[in-house]
């Protein structure tokens, strides 16, 4: 028997993703690119970045639709990346930013769900305010995998907190993850909030279920992507996006700029 050439990882092919962290919280940035650094293949370029306008965290509605153009414009300004991610647990503003780009983009909810179903027959979201409780069934929703959700544990913690205070947001996820297991029938958790990355690993040894890192799990899922060659479907819904001023945005939101210039790869049908 012949034998196989494995590829070493050094062989494998590099890419470059941006990750673009929802809310304008700088440490919560460079927490979400310690956790993407950490688990990608060697000669995956990483770039970090958050809206240069927008909420300091996104826990309501109203943060979250302030934040989208900010994301949007740092998908529309960039010609480098292969792929993108949007490190925001509710994947804010995602249908349109794969309108304006035909690399692939990964949202971080989508990413964990996905990957937490591969695991486990039910799963739990573990997240932080209890205000946000639409917010997330509604994100769990959209991926058509509502019916494996075992349950949406949401807690005291607001998104902030997850930052500022890293053992108490270990404990009180490690008691949510607990009721959720217990109660609820959980098989494994996904962790609800990219501030929250980096502690996936204590709570799976104090649980003894997988715990998903939806950063990690979102870098993985766009690393595959770019190496399958794979990008953004235009045939219909994510076409770009129809020729029409936008009155009060600058140039570089209007569409007109970047139509036809490559950059979506779609072509207008009639």
């Amino acid at each position: 028997m012949q034998d196989v050439l494995v590829p070493r990882p050094m062989d494998l092919p590099s890419c470059r993703i941006k990750i673009i962290n929802g809310n304008t919280c700088q440490p919560m940035t460079v927490n979400i690119n310690t956790s993407a650094q950490n688990v990608k293949f060697p000669r995956t370029e990483i770039l970090t970045v958050q809206p240069q306008t927008g909420p300091e965290s996104i826990e309501s509605f109203y943060d979250e639709y302030l934040a989208i153009p900010g994301i949007l414009e740092q998908i529309i300004l960039d010609s480098d990346s292969d792929a993108f991610i949007l490190a925001c647990w509710g994947d804010p503003g995602i249908e349109a930013a794969r309108e304006i780009t035909s690399k692939p983009v990964v949202g971080i909810a989508e990413a964990s769900l996905y990957m937490a179903n591969m695991l486990a027959a039910k799963w739990s979201v573990v997240t932080t305010l209890h205000r946000v409780r639409d917010m997330v069934e509604k994100t769990v929703s959209k991926t058509g995998l509502t019916a494996r959700c075992a349950s949406v544990r949401t807690t005291k913690l607001s998104v902030l907190d997850t930052e500022q205070d890293r053992a108490a947001t270990l404990d009180v996820l490690t008691e949510a993850s607990q009721l959720a297991i217990s109660e609820d029938g959980a098989e494994a958790i996904c962790l609800g909030c990219a501030g929250m990355s980096g502690l996936e690993q204590q709570l799976e040894d104090r649980l003894g279920v997988p715990v998903i890192d939806a950063v990690a799990a979102a870098v993985k899922m766009a690393e595959s992507l770019v190496s399958l060659g794979k990008t953004t479907s235009k045939q219909l819904t994510y076409r770009l996006p129809e020729l029409k001023r936008v009155k009060g945005y600058g140039a570089h939101f209007q569409a007109e700029t970047w139509h036809g210039q490559g950059r979506a790869a779609a072509v207008d049908k009639t």
